[in-house]
């Protein structure tokens, strides 16, 4: 039981932080588009990642770091791509009322943004992977903070709604996100 809520805590601890991941599930909580596929991607693609490092792909990473680098230069242009957008929205209203687009283009930016994300392999991979060192009740424990981290994000999302529902509120939250989306793609760049 103490591996299960070691690994539940130390998730959320890493989980929580405002990113590009995040900001995404939550735009899609409050349009109301594709959350169930948005959060099943976030959460699935987490477990998977969880139980690689438990397994101890960390000390197959680390002995290629060039890996990271690589993952780290490719998120850096995606999270610019997705920055400059969201900036589009924050400064041109009309670019919000976009089409709804089913569900296959945010299930792909979802998967984008969870795996061309250098911190997913550090944090998850590396970091649970080796506090866990082989203990799968503290993986039972993180993945079961994903799951329950991203459901409250993409379905609770719902309950800013009325905030929401003035599109100044969407141009504020579209500018947040372009600036957490270029400040980390630009620091992802740089940094490596």
């Amino acid at each position: 039981m103490k591996d299960l809520l070691l690994g539940f805590g130390t998730m959320m601890t890493l989980i929580v932080a405002i990113g590009a991941q995040n900001a995404f599930v939550l735009r899609q909580g409050l349009r109301r588009q594709a959350v169930v596929p948005v959060v099943a991607v976030c959460a699935l693609s987490d477990a998977l990642l969880v139980a690689v490092g438990i397994a101890g792909f960390g000390a197959i990473v680390s002995r290629w770091p060039q890996a990271i680098t690589i993952a780290a230069v490719i998120g850096g242009i995606f999270l610019l791509g997705y920055g400059f957008l969201a900036a589009r929205r924050a400064f041109r209203p009309s670019a919000m009322h976009v089409e709804n687009s089913g569900s296959r283009r945010p299930v792909l930016t979802a998967i984008a943004l969870t795996w061309l994300n250098p911190h997913v392999y550090l944090d998850t991979v590396l970091l649970l992977g080796s506090i866990a060192a082989g203990r799968w009740l503290f993986g039972v424990g993180a993945v079961t903070a994903s799951i329950t981290w991203f459901v409250a994000l993409g379905f609770g999302a719902r309950l800013l709604s009325p905030l929401f529902a003035k599109p100044r509120s969407w141009r504020v939250l579209d500018g947040v996100i372009a600036a957490v989306m270029i400040t980390l793609g630009a620091t992802l760049i740089a940094g490596w």
